[in-house]
């Protein structure tokens, strides 16, 4: 036998001894059901993101009366939303760690429901305040996280989910802030009936983030295990994961966060003090309510339609200054002629108004990954509704000081330049992690 001969058998012997190498593990799939369960608690989930607002506003002298609230508690409960969307979205990114987006969206789910419950059995303010703050709580963790669900189990579609739940909070402003008094008045007039009733939809919307919680947190151990496999024993998958740079190194982030913050008031103004600006014109008050329907009610349909056109778009800054053009004209219209133009002036600031959207649509594009968006949601939303907060204030004190409404529209609009502006250095097509080198 030759030696070549010899060298071929050996060789099939050590393939032939040598053990099969193991295929690697296959990726979890997802189950068929995830994704329009998914989107159903989506939807859900942004119709319950705004209703503890809207219908307590609704009913707002009826509680303060109830409840005995003083002029300073009452101003408190006004500012407390902004407030708790900036406190406790901050710990968004951390909880998100650690049990996953989608189960902390459902705990912040169960928080509003439990606090809307809770709230209607309140015998005085401090009471009242605290079950608030509790469904305060879980609306700013979805708040930040459902941009981040978004992108995790969409990323192809990120503009047209987006449009849907920012559709849906807009239907849910408009429907609580419309229907709270005809319902409290159908079921007996109580204004504890009134608020209690919002507590059922967001009972509802607890129900499909139970198998999406369950099946993400089996998805994100499943992961993990691979991820392990693959690097080893002795490795610690995932470590590191979180280092790097802060998002506040980005411009970017920080554009988009004043931007937050600056068309949050502008929305917090509309609605805390629009109807008084028509009334004060000689509108009567049943027009006055209907007025500020039509201004949230706009915000229904053109929800939708932005963030499509958004993603579709390298740049959005045209989008943010053709928004704020159409605010500018509708404060001047209140300055000059409230009565007059006033359906004029409600659609346009209803337009002007749908810089939310926009600004949701953004903190998608302007990360690449998960990580980045919940780090980037979370900053930006924290941030912006702490630079809200003095916005209706300083609008009422202004009112209050000047004897009419001159002072605080100049002022409304004055500050449509600089969120203009904004919204140009926002909508540049760059990312966070390009800018301050965030890891995927």
């Amino acid at each position: 036998m030759s030696d070549e001969e010899i060298q071929t058998m050996n060789r099939a012997a050590v393939v032939r001894t040598t053990p099969d190498r193991q295929p690697p593990a296959p990726a979890h799939v997802a189950p068929t059901w995830l994704g329009p369960v998914l989107i159903v608690g989506i939807v859900l989930a942004a119709l319950n993101l705004r209703p503890a607002i809207t219908s307590l506003g609704a009913l707002f002298e009826e509680t303060r009366t109830g409840l005995g609230m003083s002029g300073t508690v009452a101003g408190l409960i006004t500012s407390v939303p902004a407030l708790c969307f900036a406190v406790f979205g901050v710990t968004a990114p951390r909880l998100s760690r650690r049990f996953g987006p989608a189960a902390v969206v459902c705990a912040g789910m169960a928080a509003v429901a439990t606090g809307l419950l809770i709230r209607p059995f309140a015998t005085g303010a401090a009471g009242f305040l605290a079950a608030s703050a509790l469904s305060l709580a879980g609306i700013a963790l979805t708040n930040v996280l459902l941009p981040v669900i978004v992108k995790r189990y969409f990323p192809d579609r990120v503009g047209t989910m987006t449009g849907l739940y920012s559709m849906s909070l807009a239907a849910g402003t408009s429907l609580a802030a419309a229907a709270t008094v005809p319902l409290t008045a159908a079921l007996g007039g109580s204004w504890r009936t009134g608020l209690l009733v919002w507590a059922v939809l967001a009972l509802v919307a607890v129900l499909p983030w139970l198998p999406v919680a369950r099946a993400s947190r089996r998805a994100d151990r499943a992961a993990t295990a691979a991820a392990a496999a693959a690097a080893g024993p002795g490795s610690r998958a995932g470590a590191g994961a979180d280092t790097g740079p802060r998002v506040v190194r980005s411009r970017t982030a920080w554009a988009l966060a004043c931007y937050f913050g600056l068309q949050a008031t502008g929305a917090y103004i509309t609605m805390g003090w629009l109807p008084q600006i028509f009334r004060d014109a000689g509108v009567s008050a049943s027009t006055a309510g209907v007025l500020l329907a039509v201004t949230m009610v706009m915000g229904v349909p053109l929800a939708f339609v932005i963030p499509g056109l958004a993603a579709r778009m390298k740049n959005q800054g045209a989008i943010a200054v053709t928004l704020g053009l159409f605010g500018l004209i509708g404060y001047l219209g209140l300055y000059f002629a409230p009565a007059a133009g006033a359906w004029a002036w409600a659609l346009l600031l209803g337009i002007s108004n749908c810089a939310f959207p926009l600004v949701i649509t953004l903190i998608g594009l302007r990360a690449k990954s998960p990580a980045g968006v919940v780090k980037l949601s979370a900053f930006a939303q924290s941030t912006g509704y702490l630079i809200s907060i003095p916005g209706p204030l300083v609008i009422g004190a202004l009112y209050q000081h000047s004897g009419g409404w001159d002072l605080p529209l100049a002022l409304m609009a004055a500050l449509l330049v600089p969120q203009i502006v904004l919204g140009v250095l926002a909508g540049r097509d760059r990312t966070i992690e390009d800018e301050c080198g965030m890891r995927d």
